[in-house]
């Protein structure tokens, strides 16, 4: 009988009362890694590869994803998500069903590939969306652990998922990259406060439940600093579940896309969600566990 098959919580979170962090048993990295830009993965939590799509790859899988998002038909869908102050697109989820030329993304060797090295089996996309930040108006994320909220709300058992975010534009230090916590994945910070019904409708816009308290927060920073992913078109940051993480707004004249592939285990399928609420829609929160061939 596996953990999740027992509902044994070894990550207790969104709690009445606050819970001590936990220090985390499960491993970083679950296989055996051969590529060496995984080398510190385990230590850190994340690593920036530089140039994972040519330049060609990367034009053609912007100019799709910008189709996507100029799509009018698609505003509608409640796969796509906008801006709470603007009418822009902050998020497209499940593009990997939408467009062809992402579902062949997600299944070459060399984006596969790693998540199966780090997860030690075979893998399926738990979640994969674009998530744009507009010049002048990007709204940020505030500071989060992507596993907190996918054992809370989706019934995720253990931290056996990493993310793969690949920059479809610049990604600078002064237009909302991505920060990071390295070595934060180590330790897991439940968050106080019951989760609403239908809470992802208010959350894929703006979260404030399911986020650390800032003192948590300030220890972590000075404990661990903080890192960013920066780099140009076709780089790429493969980053653990249980990382802390988070981004400023964008008031620059630059916008900032990314494509985010979420890699979950075989081995890690998910249960009833652990806040005790009904499991979110499948287009956040895949419940096809089929491996990816």
């Amino acid at each position: 009988m596996t953990l999740a098959d027992s509902r044994i919580d070894r990550y207790r979170t969104r709690t009445t009362v606050a819970v001590p962090p936990v220090e985390r048993t499960d491993p970083t990295v679950w296989g055996t890694v051969s590529a060496p830009v995984l080398e510190n993965f385990g230590a850190d939590g994340y690593v920036i590869i530089d140039e994972l799509l040519t330049p060609m790859e990367v034009a053609d899988v912007a100019t799709e994803i910008d189709r996507l998002a100029a799509d009018p038909s698609l505003h509608s869908d409640e796969r796509v998500i906008i801006e709470k102050t603007s009418n822009s697109v902050r998020s497209i989820f499940e593009v990997h069903k939408m467009s062809a030329m992402v579902a062949e993304l997600v299944r070459d060797d060399r984006i596969v590939g790693l998540a199966r090295q780090v997860l030690g089996s075979e893998v399926y996309i738990h979640q994969s969306r674009v998530n744009y930040m507009p010049g002048f108006q990007g709204a940020g994320f505030y500071w989060h652990s992507d596993f907190e909220t996918w054992h809370a709300e989706d019934g995720m058992p253990a931290p056996r998922a990493v993310s793969l975010s690949i920059a479809l534009t610049e990604n600078y230090p002064f237009n909302g990259s991505l920060m990071l916590l390295p070595g934060s994945h180590r330790r897991f910070m439940p968050c106080q406060g019951e989760t609403p019904d239908d809470h992802y409708l208010e959350s894929l816009q703006e979260q404030w439940i399911g986020v650390p308290e800032q003192d948590d927060l300030t220890e972590l920073a000075d404990k661990y600093g903080i890192a960013q992913f920066s780099g140009a078109r076709g780089s790429a940051l493969l980053f653990d579940s249980n990382i802390m993480h988070g981004s400023s707004n964008n008031i620059t004249p630059f916008p900032r896309s990314n494509i985010f592939l979420v890699f979950n285990s075989v081995e890690n399928t998910l249960v009833e969600p652990y806040a005790g609420t009904m499991p979110r829609p499948t287009y956040i929160a895949s419940r096809d566990f089929t491996p990816l061939r």
